[in-house]
This record gives structure tokens, sequence and C-alpha cells, in this order.
């Protein structure tokens, strides 16, 4: 079995949900703190064991590939005034994992995006990390438990989660087969995004997945489906009469940062949990509850 060493963030959309924000700047940089969003995932894959990342871009998203380079100008400034802190504050993520790219030149959906990756993936197991998704894994990050869910079935993964059945058509859904019980479930069928009346379950794939590259003679082929794009779902589907899939309930709290209610909710919790922020931050909402 081989291992996976890579990883897929598909980071090309317009993020119109935060416009006028992304109107210049990439929803993937709004930042928890004081670090973008896509750095946390990018993190979360490093500490999963992935080697190498693709990052999925359009054009207008340079600055992504900006943020996880090399910046000798700031170095050297950094440097005359003495930030050594600061100067290996920035120095470290580009030494850690090597981060390349490619562009999707349409938006025809996440399976679309996906096939953009093909030639960077070849004939192996990838990680697929979306960056509207950011988890706390617990007691290890969500990707490493997919991996290891994926060391057990040799087959592809989706992580999992339990949502509100009004909130099901915003996401692939699966069927779990006849008799499932453990937190890894073989998967009898998935659909994209079903109205609440005719959902099957309420367990939803939430942006984190190990796939087989077997998934992209499927994506090659594949018409599109809701929202007139090419469905990454609706591949996952036709992949089952080729080999077993299965999910896994992730362990850990999930933010959905592609909402302002989660960003929100995301920033207060990552202030809250720094030792140099929780006391101001407690403070103000103290105050604010006061009020």
């Amino acid at each position: 079995m081989k291992k996976v060493r890579k990883a897929v963030i598909p980071a090309a959309g317009f993020g119109t949900r935060f416009l006028p924000f992304t109107k210049a700047v990439p929803k993937e940089m709004l930042p928890l703190v004081d670090t973008p969003t896509i750095e946390y995932i990018v993190q979360e894959a490093i500490e999963s064991g992935i080697e190498e990342v693709l990052i999925i871009l359009n054009t207008e998203k340079e600055c992504i590939k900006t943020h996880f380079g090399n910046n000798p100008v700031l170095e050297k400034f950094l440097q005359s005034k003495n930030k050594l802190e600061d100067l290996e504050l920035i120095r470290k993520l580009p030494n850690q994992i090597k981060v390349q790219y490619c562009y999707q030149q349409k938006q025809l959906g996440l399976g679309h995006a996906v096939l953009c990756a093909e030639e960077f993936v070849g004939n192996e197991p990838f990680a697929l990390l979306l960056g509207d998704d950011v988890y706390v894994g617990d007691p290890y990050p969500a990707t490493q438990q997919l991996i290891e869910a994926y060391q057990k079935t040799g087959c592809t993964v989706l992580g999992t989660l339990e949502v509100p059945y009004e909130d099901v058509s915003k996401y692939g859904i699966c069927i779990p087969g006849e008799n499932s019980t453990s937190s890894l479930l073989l998967l009898e069928s998935v659909v994209e995004k079903p109205k609440q009346e005719v959902a099957p379950s309420n367990l939803a794939i939430g942006g984190r997945y190990i796939l087989t590259p077997a998934i992209f003679q499927f994506l090659k082929t594949q018409n599109k489906g809701t929202g007139g794009e090419i469905q990454l779902t609706d591949s996952i589907l036709r992949l089952m009469s080729k080999e077993h899939v299965y999910s896994l309930a992730i362990a850990g709290k999930r933010y959905d940062i592609g909402s302002k209610k989660g960003f929100l909710e995301a920033t207060v919790d990552f202030a809250l949990a720094r030792e140099d922020l929780s006391s101001d931050m407690q403070n103000i909402i103290n105050q604010r509850y006061k009020k």
C-alpha cells in the first residue's frame, strides 16, 4: 500500500460570501487572529505527515504564493531591526514543506478543481483539504485521522460530521451500509446536496478526504451536476462501482470559515486558545456581555 504523501488544497473560488473583502484579497487569507486560514490548513497537512502540497489557484490569488514563499526584503528589514523572533516566524513555514501551485482556469466545480491536480498526484493516494474548513483535531489532526483509516482499508475515506437536517442541502451526504455502527463506515452511496425532505441521512462530508488515484478516471468523464458544476461527490458515487468507499467521523472541532458566523466563532476560539491573548479576549467578551 502506498503512503499518503501529498495533499491538494483547492483555493480558486471567488469567495463571494465575503465581499467586498474578497474583491482584492482571497478568502483563504482571512486571518484567524494573525494567521491566514490557509496556513492553518497547510499546518494540519504538515502535522499529519504530508510531504508535498499543491494549492489550486486562480490568477487573482498570487498573494497566496507570496505568503508561502520567502520575502527577502522583509527578512532584511527584520534582520536590521534585530527582530529575530519575527524573522524566524516568517522563515519557518517555507522551510517546512514543499508547496506547489497550479491554476484552475474556469470555475467548474470542486470535481474540476481536483482534476487539475492529476499530474501532481500521479498514481498515489492523496489528501484533499478544502479551504473553507478548519479543524482542531482531537487528539490528532483531522487529516492524520483519515490517513490512519486509509492505512486500515486501502480505500477512499471521506471525513464526515453530523449536521442538522435543515442544512443537508449544503453538503454531500453519505448513505452508510447496513449494520454500520463504528466511526469508520463502509458506504452504500453518496448524494450531492439533497433537499431536506429526501435526504437519506444527515452524515455530511466535511471538507477532508483521502482519495485514491482511481478518482481521476471518473472525473474526466463526469457530467455536470448540481449547480451546473462537475461535482466530486458524483464521481465518488461512480468510484463505488470499482472499489469500496468509507467514511470516518472526524474527532474534533470543525469551523466553517466559508460562513461569516463560522469565521467569527473561529476568531474568538482561536484567540481564547492563545496564552498571549486569552485574558484580553475573555475581558472583551465579559464587557460585551455586561452591556
